[in-house]
């Protein structure tokens, strides 16, 4: 069997969620060593060796080109070119004319509600228009739709009134270098690298309004008038200016003085960012997953996240849960867990559990068995 596997953006150095899962399904599907042929199609970036053919994998370079005339128009015609038998497209969108079976990997229908259209940059407001147009037309096309939680599920099924049948939940996970880093060096190196305080909050967001980076930060000013803010807030690769509009917005500029900024962390090294996190903070107002959650669980660190959407689906009883939509609620979840060791303890054992039963293999082993049942 010939799988053709859209994989657009792999290549980029700053690679996004949906890149990331792309390429872990990619390297999973080529570690099971089948008998099938992968025709990875891509475009060139500067991230070239994050992928290497062989045993059974063939990437296929397209013109690179905005995303959508990329999606239309080169690639269909690749598809004919190699002659695949199916094509695989990972990340929400795929071609309108297609003359093979198409299973669509649909991570999340939030461009769909409202809450994804009225604010973002302008980047993410193109992509939701472009994703609300695309995806209507090809998720009735498509023989199979793979989706990542439960919750999106049942909110797919109901929102296009699919039959359960065709809509399938397929777990994401993190990559195997997420684990709890010990060795003194490396953990030094980061720290200095990336200018970490001694204690920090570790908070994963962008200028994504479900991030709810808004939220955060009326917790953090809620904290600091109380005198109860304990440490610093780490924040990665985040535009200050973003961030000083929020805090202009809430009343307090100054919040903006109790986050430290690393930039840019490539993936390999954020284990060690998460290793010497007191807490990992994650109050998204919605996600259909949420890979950072499992990252920080298999980096053992006691995890604050939202009990809307998936999230209590992907931890389970591993993570401290608050209100998302309450910032006093974020505030008091920072508060007791900082100041509950017992508790931080427990959600480490518990996250280190929830985290492994996490695994690309079976990813790749459920996609696979997809593949199967379509083309015998």
């Amino acid at each position: 069997m010939r799988i053709g596997i859209e994989a657009q953006r792999i290549f980029r150095k700053k690679k996004h969620g949906m890149d990331m899962v792309a390429l872990e399904l990619i390297r999973a599907l080529q570690a099971a060593n089948t008998t099938h042929q992968f025709i990875v199609f891509a475009q060139p970036d500067e991230d070239m060796a994050c992928l290497q053919e062989g045993n059974g994998i063939q990437i296929v370079l397209l013109p690179k080109s905005p995303y959508p005339i990329w999606e239309q128009w080169y690639l269909p015609k690749a598809v004919n070119k190699y002659k695949v038998d199916l094509l695989h497209c990972t990340s929400n969108t795929a071609p309108i004319f297609l003359s093979v079976p198409l299973v669509l990997t649909l991570h999340d229908i939030i461009y769909l509600e409202k809450i994804s259209l009225s604010q973002g940059t302008a980047y993410q407001k193109f992509g939701n228009i472009y994703r609300k147009w695309n995806v209507p037309i090809i998720a009735k096309k498509a023989r199979k739709i793979l989706t990542v939680s439960h919750f999106e599920n049942q909110r797919i099924i109901e929102y296009f009134g699919f039959k359960k049948e065709l809509v399938q939940t397929v777990y994401n996970a993190a990559a195997k270098h997420f684990t709890r880093i010990t060795d003194p060096q490396i953990l030094a190196n980061a720290k200095a690298k990336f200018n970490l305080p001694d204690s920090f909050i570790f908070f994963l967001g962008n200028t994504d309004p479900k991030k709810n980076v808004k939220g955060v930060l009326q917790a953090l000013s809620i904290l600091k008038a109380s005198g109860k803010l304990p440490c610093k807030l780490l924040m990665l690769d985040i535009n200050r200016g973003y961030l000083q509009n929020l805090a202009q917005e809430i009343g307090d500029p100054s919040i903006v003085d109790e986050i430290t900024f690393t930039g840019y962390v490539p993936n390999q090294e954020l284990p060690a960012i998460y290793s010497q996190a007191t807490l990992f903070l994650y109050p998204s107002l919605r996600e259909s997953f949420g890979i950072p959650l499992v990252e920080a669980m298999r980096c053992e660190v006691p995890v604050i996240t939202s009990n809307t959407s998936s999230m209590p689906e992907i931890v389970d009883d591993a993570a401290l849960i608050c209100d998302p939509f309450n910032p006093n609620s974020i505030a008091n979840a920072i508060f007791d867990l900082w100041n509950n060791p017992t508790l931080q303890s427990t959600l480490r054992n518990k996250g280190k559990l929830r985290g492994d039963s996490f695994s690309w293999k079976q990813n790749a082993l459920d996609t696979l068995a997809i593949y199967q049942s379509i083309i015998q």
